[in-house]
């Protein structure tokens, strides 16, 4: 499956990296000789698919889940399946073979789950004012005495990757704010053993032909520019460090949970044990512009939740797009993975200040909505998504979807919550520079319980983890300065 960009009502560029088939959640249990692992349906369909052709033609690749990755190796190599890579800290090995193989692998001891790998495709005037990020820049220091910026953090952003060279990215020493830059490659022939490889300095988002991740990199930390228009503007936390993770334009969930994957072993130290934290702060937030079209149900037993929960226990939050689907409250459309209840997990909705800075806007009329009365599936929190100025090269093809290019088409002005999710992902680095041992569920103590309650849409209902919430912009827009005082 190939990737086509989705574009909103406004004509600009939405999410990235949107996952093909919504996946409902399945209990897990280790399985025994009367009661086999459950499969994931996605997978289900998948395996009824391949019946129907020639037995050679019967082959896939599989994420086998297991209590340890022990027991999920030990299952892989029992059932003749050939395995392709693994991520040891949450036990899954990915593998590849027949049908009758993965069918072999559900009966195996400690197995419990079985997943396919399913298609994914790419889905300031930043609104700082609106935000008042720019007041908390201003008016708040960090830990450290210096302004609240969010230095000393890392933000890994997984995307279609990003230009190191970009002017938004050059520190006022010359070096790029981006530390680490990362590009997964995957087997050509299989798209399925995919490994993270150093692209040092290399365009990674002209690499796969993207365009989304350089915008989304600079709405997280671009740093202070003036443009030819003599317009200023900068990124949510121009002080934080950027790790650009590149999944490209076109891949599948195993490259993106390979992103996740090579987060969480490498969190504390991203450009390695011999580099100091001063040149190369340790990752303490994801960004996810991805998901699936349409929402789904939240699947406790995928990879990628139990990844971002094992992130979660480790010190890092994880910050999702709620999606680009509207809805009108009937059901949920929201993001899956940002449906996790675990605090430090975060969906984001879009914010439109109607081009005031204000906070008197709307939320943005694509902006997915959960379902009225599930408040499992609602948005935790509001940002700006609707009209963003930020990086971008013209030449790629997300980027030429923008209506404003500026500065020889080195900027554009893109919506959709891929933009939201961003500012988040950035705010969340000035909440860990005011307070480096605050934990993932205190950071969304702070912004959910802090935002500004905005009247626009649907009303607010009362949440059981305290304030009130609604089905399609969460607890409010998020308020920089109210929510770093709350964490101190």
């Amino acid at each position: 499956m190939r990737p086509k960009p989705l574009i909103a009502a406004s004509g600009a560029a939405l999410l990235a990296l949107t996952i093909g088939t919504p996946v409902h959640a399945a209990p897990a249990a280790s399985s025994t000789a009367s009661s086999p692992a459950p499969v994931q349906p996605y997978l289900s369909r998948q395996l009824d698919r391949l019946a129907k052709l020639p037995v050679l033609q019967q082959r896939t690749t599989v994420l086998v889940h297991g209590t340890d990755l022990a027991a999920a190796r030990q299952a892989a190599k029992a059932s003749g399946l050939r395995q392709l890579t693994s991520y040891a800290k949450i036990g899954v090995v990915v593998a590849e073979g027949s049908r009758s193989q993965i069918l072999a692998a559900r009966t195996e001891p400690g197995v419990t789950y079985l997943e396919g790998n399913q298609p994914i495709e790419l889905k300031l005037a930043t609104s700082n004012a609106a935000t008042r990020g720019s007041e908390a820049i201003a008016t708040r220091t960090g830990a450290d005495g210096r302004s609240l910026d969010g230095r000393g953090v890392s933000v890994a952003v997984i995307d279609s990757g990003v230009d190191p060279a970009h002017p938004f990215f050059r520190n006022a020493d010359g070096t790029s704010a981006v530390v680490k830059n990362l590009k997964i490659v995957c087997d050509p022939l299989t798209e399925t053993l995919c490994l993270p490889l150093d692209a040092g300095s290399a365009d990674t988002d002209l690499l796969s032909a993207g365009g989304h991740g350089t915008h989304v990199n600079g709405i997280v930390a671009g740093r202070p520019v003036t443009l030819p228009d003599g317009t200023k503007m900068h990124g949510a936390a121009p002080g934080a460090s950027l790790v650009s993770v590149s999944v490209g334009a076109a891949l599948l969930i195993v490259g993106a949970d390979a992103a996740l994957n090579w987060v969480l072993e490498n969190h504390a130290a991203p450009c390695g044990a011999g580099v100091p934290a001063s040149t190369c702060p340790p990752i303490k937030v994801t960004n996810n512009s991805y998901g699936p079209s349409g929402g789904g149900a939240f699947d406790p037993n995928s990879a990628t939740v139990k990844l971002q929960r094992a992130l979660a226990a480790e010190g890092v939050v994880t910050v999702w797009a709620a999606g680009n689907d509207g809805g009108d409250g009937s059901t949920s459309l929201t993001n899956p993975p940002g449906q996790d209840p675990t605090g430090g997990i975060l969906s984001v909705a879009s914010y439109n200040d109607l081009g005031t800075g204000t906070r008197a806007g709307k939320v943005s009329s694509y902006s997915s909505r959960g379902k009225n009365g599930t408040l499992s599936t609602y948005p935790d929190i509001s940002a700006p998504g609707e009209d963003i100025t930020s990086s971008c090269r013209v030449y790629l093809p997300i980027c030429s979807t923008g209506l404003q290019p500026v500065d020889g088409g080195n900027y554009n002005t893109i919506s959709g919550t891929s933009m939201a999710a961003p500012h988040i992902a950035g705010i969340v680095t000035q909440l860990f520079h005011a307070n480096p041992s605050a934990t993932p569920a205190q950071v969304e103590t702070a912004l959910i319980s802090t935002a500004h309650r905005y009247t626009d849409g649907a009303s607010y209902q009362a949440d059981p983890r305290g304030g009130s919430t609604s089905y399609d912009k969460g607890h409010g827009l998020v308020d920089v300065v109210a929510a770093s005082d709350a964490v101190r």
